[in-house]
């Protein structure tokens, strides 16, 4: 029905007024009660489409569980085969790497001046001729160069003598002397053997360089702490075409072990403050190479270097940052036993028994691997070993767990235990793929355990650089001693031969190439 407003008076037309204003009032609330409403149905949807997932998740696994893991499953013909073979041309590009490496470290060496040697050093004399017929030739003189050495014990002083000699009455005089051998620093004071020791205290004894500054100073050995700070950089540079020579190495294996640990850094853009940066570990069972690299960040982009193309084997814990890469098709991402082991371990205080029926049923999976390596058995041998007696042990653990879960609280501890092993069950079954594949992640994390050392006397690295240079010497002692290396001996070795070594045969220099070199002189 239409109102006619021109015939209505003022008070008819306020009432009116008050009544639209109260309709459209009430009209406002029930429109926000609907909001409401179905805001309410879109959260409730979600949840439901979170549990429908999480229910169908279960559904699957408690078939596969119910039904048991057929070992045809780890007996595929098309798994990745061990170690990966490497294209010529893969090859053939990193040498060329390698020998651009080397040819900008030997351009480089400059020197601005010596410090002075104390009169009371031992010194040993080194008399240098020149090469060839010199029958024709007298001795005009000689050139001397003092170089600092350390013999484990005591310092002493290397003299280098170098004989000068001239042709005999001829009218165009020709000089010859003896060649000084190469060295690390050009015309600094330290000797290869003083350098080595100098890495070798601070990284694999952990002793900071202001200590060593003060073994200097008991002798009257009077050496600024920058002088020290600049021979290590100056070593360490040296080293980075064997270092880069193992980064492409490491890169093309089919397993690797991989982990993260801490490192204060001092950075300039934080005042008073130090920034915590990362050392991500790589470790090969199987080559037994190790591989420290240094990254400001811990996200997962910190990996790119060595996982962006890896394909084989990836085996970490269960931190998120490696899912993108072990979630790639070429790669199959196993877990580690060790780590799942723990969250019971930290369940017994909340569930005793059922914290303890899963231990006692993860030490039977480690006594398996126990008697594998105690029958010295090959990587085929211990692959059967593990489908005939690890494999049912897994099938009725993982049946154990699907029917725990059903009766726990997930936010309890023994809760997010079952949860944990639950999620990554593919994961961590996965090592029975192949007889040459690790229970756990324990041989890489034996590799870190040295730093966390270190880090308790040095406290921090003095810039990312350096971190990035302590990240290179962790790398070769740890290999060092993965192969039963002396790293004072080696580390000798390789700076008095790496300036001269053809970039071909730089892998000579690794310590297990080391080792052979070593023996086959001992049986000449």
């Amino acid at each position: 029905m239409e109102i006619d407003l021109e015939n209505l008076s003022k008070q008819e037309l306020l009432a009116l007024l008050t009544k639209a204003q109260k309709t459209i009032s009430k009209q406002e609330k029930v429109n926000t009660k609907l909001e409401k409403k179905a805001t309410s149905l879109e959260e409730k949807t979600s949840k439901l489409e979170e549990k429908n997932t999480e229910l169908e998740y279960r559904v699957k696994l408690l078939e596969r569980m119910k039904f048991g893991q057929s070992r045809e499953r780890f007996e595929d013909p098309n798994q990745t085969q061990l170690p990966l073979d490497v294209e010529q041309a893969v090859l053939e590009e990193q040498e060329e790497v390698i020998k651009q490496e080397i040819t900008y470290s030997r351009e480089k060496k400059k020197h601005p001046g010596r410090a002075k040697l104390p009169d009371h050093l031992p010194v040993e004399e080194i008399e240098i001729h020149p090469e060839g017929d010199l029958s024709d030739m007298i001795c005009i003189g000689k050139e001397t160069t003092d170089v600092l050495d350390y013999v484990p014990g005591y310092f002493k002083i290397k003299r280098y003598i170098r004989y000068k000699y001239a042709t005999k009455g001829k009218d165009n005089t020709q000089i010859n002397i003896g060649e000084l051998p190469e060295r690390i620093i050009d015309k600094g004071i330290p000797s290869e053997g003083l350098l080595s020791t100098i890495l070798v205290d601070k990284y694999v004894d952990h002793l900071p360089l202001y200590r060593q500054k003060q073994r200097f100073s008991r002798e009257n050995i009077d050496i600024a702490s920058s002088t020290i700070d600049g021979w290590v950089a100056q070593s360490m540079d040296a080293l980075k075409p064997l270092y880069q020579k193992l980064v492409m190495d490491i890169k093309n294996e089919g397993y690797l072990q991989v982990d993260e640990t801490t490192i204060k850094v001092l950075d300039e853009k934080k005042k008073d403050k130090t920034h915590l940066g990362y050392y991500w570990v790589y470790h090969a069972p199987i080559s037994k190479l190790v591989m420290f690299n240094y990254s400001p960040t811990r996200a997962s982009s910190a990996a790119l270097p060595i996982l962006k193309n890896f394909k084989g084997y990836l085996q970490t814990d269960g931190f998120s940052g490696y899912k993108a890469y072990g979630n790639k098709s070429d790669v199959t991402h196993l877990g580690c036993w060790a780590h799942a082991r723990r969250e019971f371990e930290r369940a017994l205080d909340n569930d005793k028994t059922r914290a303890q029926h899963v231990l006692v049923e993860i030490q039977k999976l480690y006594a398996i691997e126990r008697k594998a390596k105690e029958q010295n058995l090959a990587p085929d041998q211990i692959k059967e070993l593990r489908l005939d007696e690890s494999l049912p042990i897994i099938n009725k653990l993982g049946k154990y767990m699907i029917a725990q879960m059903n009766l726990t609280l997930p936010q309890s501890r023994i809760g997010k235990a079952f949860a944990y092993s639950q999620k990554r069950w593919s994961n961590l079954s996965d090592y029975l793929h192949n007889g040459n594949l690790q229970i756990d992640n324990n041989l890489v994390e034996n590799v870190i355990r040295p730093v966390a050392i270190g880090r308790k006397n040095y406290l921090f690295a003095g810039s990312h650089d350096a971190a990035q240079r302590a990240a290179m010497a962790y790398t070769f002692f740890a290999n060092c001693k993965k192969h039963d290396i002396n790293p004072y001996k080696w580390l000798k070795y390789v700076l008095e031969n790496i300036q001269s070594i053809n970039h071909k045969n730089i892998a000579d220099l690794y310590p297990h190439n080391y080792k052979k070199l070593i023996l086959d002189n001992v049986e000449e």
